[in-house]
């Protein structure tokens, strides 16, 4: 039996779509989960995410000059015919530049939004560059490291009360010092007037 070529494969009929389909998903998922915990760890404006962010930023700047990157994707317009043609021409600029261009990656639609299902669409890996690069030199995406760093801050103290009262807290100990301080002059005190 003869190996068919590239060119008579049919995707529709391949016995291992559905393990493929998922294969992307879950690499598209992993990409999620690993940029989400970047932008936990360091601002977005203090990232790069690739070796060439400011060309990507300046070149989408100039081919989509009134995107808002602060307001939600339009995805309808991204995948219309006419942006789809728009985006094509500015991602097939990427083809030699970035690893994985055109790989299949999950966006937040929104700036302000966390990875979840009704604020999450798919979208092609230049696309995810252009506008995550784009929000990020806004300082758009800091918001989650802030909000991390604050959250944290808030369990440390509430570790810090709870490990306060039950040793009591350091106003307590000097108040039970000088009260003790205090019991022991006067003790050595009556002990030396009994004595006289």
């Amino acid at each position: 039996m003869a190996a068919q070529g590239p060119g008579k494969f049919d995707p529709h009929n391949a016995q291992n779509l559905q393990e493929i389909e998922r294969q992307f998903a879950v690499k598209a998922v992993l990409h999620a989960q690993t940029y989400w915990n970047l932008l936990e760890s360091r601002k977005g404006s203090e990232l790069n995410l690739t070796k060439i962010d400011d060309e990507i930023y300046e070149h989408f700047n100039r081919e989509f000059p009134d995107y808002d990157v602060e307001g939600n994707v339009d995805e309808e317009q991204m995948k219309s015919k006419e942006g789809k043609e728009k985006w094509r021409k500015f991602m097939n600029a990427y083809e030699k530049k970035v690893a994985d261009y055109n790989f299949g990656t999950l966006l937040r639609n929104n700036a302000k939004a966390e990875y979840e299902e009704k604020t999450t669409i798919f979208v092609q890996r230049m696309q995810f560059y252009a506008l995550e690069i784009a929000r990020n030199k806004k300082g758009l995406n800091d918001w989650i490291k802030q909000t991390v760093d604050e959250e944290n801050e808030k369990k440390r103290k509430e570790e810090e009360e709870k490990s306060g009262k039950k040793e009591g807290t350091t106003d307590e100990k000097d108040e039970t010092k000088d009260k003790a301080k205090v019991d022991t002059e006067t003790k050595v005190e009556d002990n030396a007037e009994a004595k006289e």
